[in-house]
């Protein structure tokens, strides 16, 4: 049988472990479980992996940590899944790394589209792929040119480097504070409201209606994601 891949689940709750291993088995994945963080980095540095899902609140340090150390050496994607729903934190684990961020209690087929996502974000990094294309949009990162529904679009030069910084994580949440480093630089001191009304900006061309965007979604206090197809 073909699996879609191995899995790290890190949570220390054992009703956590009982509901998801089974469910993400049936869904082609090989699970490996890890109740405590030191655990979850052991068997990373020992065996690879394709996704990581990751507990904030674990026994032995905090969630953000293992993402820290992770970081220093891997491009494993991993999602976040933690009863922790303030704001501030799910910024921490974006900024530190986390490609994605599910509350408990969360929808399995939600989780699983999030894990696809993170994936096929890790994927297109490590391809260096020269595109990204999806039904509504294509963002051609060598020419610079942007096309929706294959009508090109003209863009200023920052609403090109923010779509170009979204679509280099296309599935995967962008915090405001990742886009003010693609857009204006890694040293700007710049306000969050300067990304969203760059983000009005690059709606009014992206979008067939821009109160209910379809492609350049909003992570309400956190940033924003641009929908793959499997997001239709």
């Amino acid at each position: 049988m073909t699996t879609s891949g191995h899995l790290l689940l890190v949570d220390d709750e054992p009703q956590i472990l009982r509901a998801l291993r089974p469910a993400l088995a049936a869904a082609g994945y090989e699970v490996t479980t890890a109740e405590n963080g030191a655990a979850a980095l052991a068997h990373l540095a020992s065996e690879a992996c394709d996704v990581v899902i990751l507990d904030l609140g674990l026994p032995d340090m905090d969630g953000k940590q293992v993402i820290a150390h992770i970081r220093e050496w891997s491009e494993v994607p991993i999602v976040v899944l933690s009863a922790r729903d303030l704001e501030t934190e799910k910024i921490a684990a974006l900024d530190l790394g986390a490609d994605d961020f599910v509350n408990k209690p969360f929808g399995v087929g939600e989780l699983l589209a999030r894990i696809r996502a993170s994936v096929r974000g890790r994927d297109r990094r490590l391809s260096g792929q020269a595109q990204f294309r999806s039904a509504e949009l294509e963002v051609n990162f060598a020419t610079r040119r942007a096309f929706v529904q294959d009508q090109e679009i003209r863009l200023t030069p920052r609403e090109y480097d923010l779509i170009r910084a979204l679509a280099r994580h296309a599935g995967r949440v962008v915090t405001h504070k990742q886009l003010i480093a693609a857009v204006w630089g890694p040293q700007a001191t710049v306000d969050a409201q300067f990304v969203r009304v760059l983000v009005a900006q690059l709606r009014q061309k992206l979008e067939e209606n821009p109160a209910a965007p379809r492609v350049l979604l909003t992570e309400p206090g956190v940033g924003y994601r641009l929908a793959t197809d499997e997001d239709a």
